[in-house]
């Protein structure tokens, strides 16, 4: 019979089981595995049928079982001892609190801003790297106690979930986020009302954006969200899905991201207490309208504006993750004035008292009416940094533009490498080993893993042999799944039931699809892949997963031949794709594989982090010198494909995918297969622990976080904290500034003597004299450094890799330093003038300099 309606039948939580609720909505138990546990034992089924979602699940459970649950005092004791554990770890003092001293001062909060955020299936706000490294930096610093405020946007869509048609080629699936069945609460304001904040967007449209919150262990992330009824059908589209639409919707997005949410950072702090943000990190350029507002919103208070550049600057810290200029935010300027809609005296009124013209100027590319977004986040941001060191480098080449007049190491452009969240990626099996070993402490604290080494062979190997079979047993399920939905009938797919081997050496290899990852590097010569894979002696699988952006087709297009290649009835038992790749995959792919394998273009991968997650659960590594490997490579813990130094970039994949053959046939696979009398793979074992101890450590987010509060936050909560302490410093500083500026031209060096040698030449380790009149035009001493700049010279007489000295001015009024040559060898040597004052963080920030 038919149904004429449908009802939702949900059972209500007795009063005895409210602590649930708490524990649901702190995001906190996606790394706590007790947490997990009591949900598990509450009703596993429901559990899993609700795709790990407690908040989900909780209305599922039958009134039967939550009543039985209400009165099991063995149940009800293990949920307030969660309660507990989580009230304690909200408000006990934890390494920031040890570390950084107490000043008197406000605590120096942080504001981090970032286009996604990967914590849990349960919040589908990411799509892939960015948003998984930004999940984990929240996660560290709720465990490290950082004073943090995240800002996002609330998704209607979010990323879409992946499938294959027949033929291999990707299609794209949106599913709605209803937010009764996620993480996230309304903010609520001081009248009891959900807080929002408003835009006015061109043609004086009112656009309303409501603050949602979840929380992330003691982090607050504030998820923006335009899908109201007071909007109209366009402005409630604006948060619909991430990385969709055109650029008009791009910067749509990013206007609400960065105006909208300094403003909800704002009245959060008022309607909560929460400490007002001295620090405002943007990851990645999608953030960097929330420099404008800033500026905006001083400018209001009475700064000008070269004063308010000057305190935003202050207190802001850049990160770029792209090596590729195709990776950047660009956007026609005259799409940027149209939304910053200037009045008659040139006022934008998006962002009330900022002057447009002066504004589009800190992201104009010279010579081009093209706005850049890294260019704005470069120039609103006093420190910045990329995600590894060669990435830090490559960084310096790439805006060495904006720094004129100054060598590439000098650019103003730091690194700080990018880590994993340890209890986050590693498997429970692992996680029992380094308890076994170091303990059951929170050892991401720890710089020493050398208690790792204790760990037996046989304890290793179980584990390892433990995460393979579950890697296979999940394989084996996705792909049969995955043919159904490309239109397989059941009875044809007896075949994925056998798929893959848990006895096999399991290489793993899952990330965004996209050219210079080059997932098909491997398919160079398929037949030698082939012979690999179906070695009868000593085979190799490889399990694979990834998206393509739906507007990216050649990375769908490499996608597709993949897939074909894995649909191959002679090779389909030891090569898998898996769909629809995400944290949950993630979890156990990488886990599960004895070998994590990367080999992008380099130097185009900024760090990668996937890797990582394989070393904390006993991967090896198997990359290309490139991100994060190729600072931490060694032989003893990984391999190293080696990169061909050739232009043409399809020899350069055939060499190396050659070297990625010949490692993986003579070196990998017979160490993998290589076994003792009592048939424990020693050789294998050895390199595991190795790379546990030594690389592991490294790579922990924990590391990352502390480097960001040390290396940039708190020198930027100083800077940030001199302004507020002297309103007059902004306006001494914009002085300061122009007037250097003004008579820069004028400044020179002349009449450079180097005095201490006998003619053109000078006994190694003497000391010598260099000297220098400098015209300073009117400037102070205070106002300017002067050095030498010293060092061997390449053919075309550049200076490379100079020594700086510093010069002082003489009784005679040279500027004059001594120092001795400790290496013999021809030598370059010129002076050089830079502007000083304390407010500046690095010599090359103004890009000013005169040279002799």
């Amino acid at each position: 019979m038919k149904s004429i309606s449908t009802i939702t039948v949900a059972s209500d939580l007795p009063a005895a089981l409210e602590p649930l609720r708490e524990l649901a909505y702190n995001l906190r138990w996606t790394w706590r595995r007790q947490t997990l546990d009591l949900f598990t034992r509450l009703d596993a089924k429901a559990f899993a049928d609700s795709g790990q979602n407690p908040i989900a699940m909780l209305s599922q459970v039958s009134a039967g079982r939550l009543a039985e649950a209400a009165r099991d005092e063995t149940f009800l004791a293990r949920m307030r001892a969660e309660v507990g554990d989580l009230n304690t770890y909200l408000d006990s003092g934890r390494w920031f609190q040890r570390t950084v001293p107490s000043t008197g001062a406000p605590t120096p909060a942080v504001a981090y801003f970032s286009m996604e955020f990967g914590i849990s299936p349960t919040l589908p706000i990411y799509s892939g790297g960015l948003g998984i490294l930004a999940g984990d930096h929240l996660k560290s610093a709720s465990d490290l106690g950082v004073p943090m405020v995240a800002i996002g946007l609330l998704y209607q869509w979010g990323y879409f979930s992946q499938s294959l048609d027949r033929d291999g080629w990707q299609q794209e699936n949106y599913k709605h986020n209803d937010t009764a069945t996620l993480p996230v609460q309304p903010v609520q304001g001081k009248d009891g009302e959900q807080l929002t904040v408003t835009l006015t967007l061109p043609g004086q449209r009112e656009v309303a954006v409501a603050v949602w919150c979840t929380q992330v262990g003691r982090i607050p992330l504030l998820l923006l969200d335009t899908d109201l009824e007071v909007n109209d059908a366009e402005a409630r589209e604006i948060t619909d899905r991430l990385y969709g639409g055109d650029h008009e919707h791009r910067i749509l997005q990013e206007i609400v991201l960065g105006i909208g949410g300094v403003r909800a950072v704002k009245a959060y702090s008022e309607a909560t207490g929460f400490p007002a943000p001295q620090v405002f990190h943007l990851n990645e350029g999608h953030a960097g309208f929330s420099g404008l507002e800033r500026v905006g919103q001083l400018m209001g208070e009475g700064a000008s504006f070269a004063e308010a550049v000057a305190e935003v600057r202050a207190g802001t810290v850049f990160t770029t993750h792209t090596p590729v200029p195709a990776g950047i935010d660009r956007f026609g300027a005259e799409q940027l004035r149209r939304y910053l809609d200037a009045d008659a005296a040139g006022t934008s009124r998006l962002i009330p008292s900022l002057p447009v013209e002066a504004a589009l100027a800190l992201g104009i590319e010279n010579g081009t009416d093209i706005f850049n977004m890294a260019h704005l986040g470069f120039r609103i941001a006093q420190r910045s940094n990329g995600v590894a060191k060669l990435h830090g480098a490559v960084s310096r080449g790439m805006f060495r533009e904006l720094y004129p007049g100054f060598d590439v190491p000098e650019v103003p452009i730091g690194s700080v490498t990018n880590g994993v969240h340890r209890r986050t990626w590693t498997s429970g099996p692992m996680d029992d080993l380094y308890k076994k070993a170091m303990g059951d402490v929170d050892i991401s604290s720890m710089s020493d893993w050398s208690a790792l080494a204790s760990l037996t062979d046989h304890d290793l190997g179980e584990a390892r042999d433990t995460l393979r079979a579950e890697l296979v047993t999940m394989a084996r399920a996705h792909v049969k799944q995955s043919w159904l939905r490309r239109g397989a009938d059941e009875a044809e797919l007896a075949w994925t039931d056998h798929i893959l081997d848990p006895g096999v050496l399991t290489i793993g290899f899952a990330r965004r699809v996209s050219t210079y990852k080059r997932l098909t590097l491997m398919l160079q010569d398929p037949e030698r892949l082939k012979r690999i894979l179906l070695d009868p002696d000593r085979p190799v699988q490889i399990v694979i997963a990834g998206k393509s952006h739906p507007a990216d087709r050649p990375g769908k297009e490499f996608l597709q031949q993949m897939v074909r290649f894995t649909d191959q009835h002679g090779v389909r038992d030891r090569i898998a794709f898996l769909p629809d790749y995400d944290i949950r995959m993630a979890e156990v792919l990488i886990a599960g594989s004895d070998v994590w394998l990367n080999n992008p273009i380099r130097p185009e991968e900024a760090s990668g982090t996937s890797g990582m997650k394989a070393v904390l659960n006993g991967g090896l590594t198997f990359s290309i010198s490139d991100g994060w490997w190729d600072e931490m490579k060694d032989d003893e813990s990984g391999w190293t494909i080696p990169t061909a130094e050739v232009e043409d970039r399809g020899e350069r994949d055939r060499m190396e995918a050659e070297a990625l053959y010949e490692i993986l046939e003579n070196s990998i696979v017979p160490l993998f297969y290589e076994r003792d009398a009592r048939g424990l793979q020693r050789g294998w074992m050895t390199k595991v622990r190795s790379s546990l101890v030594k690389v592991a450590p490294q790579i922990v987010a924990a590391r990352m976080v502390r480097d960001y509060v040390t290396d940039l936050y708190l020198p930027a909560a100083r800077a940030a904290g001199a302004f507020s302490a002297d309103p007059a410093l902004a306006g001494e500083f914009a002085s300061w500034r122009t007037r250097v500026a003004e008579v820069w031209p004028k400044v020179s060096v002349s009449d450079v003597r180097l005095e201490g040698g006998r003619g053109a030449t000078v006994p190694t380790g003497a000391e010598v004299t260099l000297s220098a009149d400098v015209q300073q035009a009117g400037l102070r001493d205070e106002d300017v450094l002067v050095e030498a700049v010293i060092g061997p010279v390449d053919s075309d007489g550049e200076i490379i890799d100079g020594r700086l000295v510093p010069l002082q001015r003489g009784e005679d009024g040279r500027w004059a330093a001594r120092f001795a040559l400790a290496h013999p060898g021809t030598v370059g040597y010129t002076v050089r003038v830079t502007p000083q004052h304390p407010v500046l963080a690095s010599r090359a920030e103004l890009g000013l300099v005169t040279t002799a």
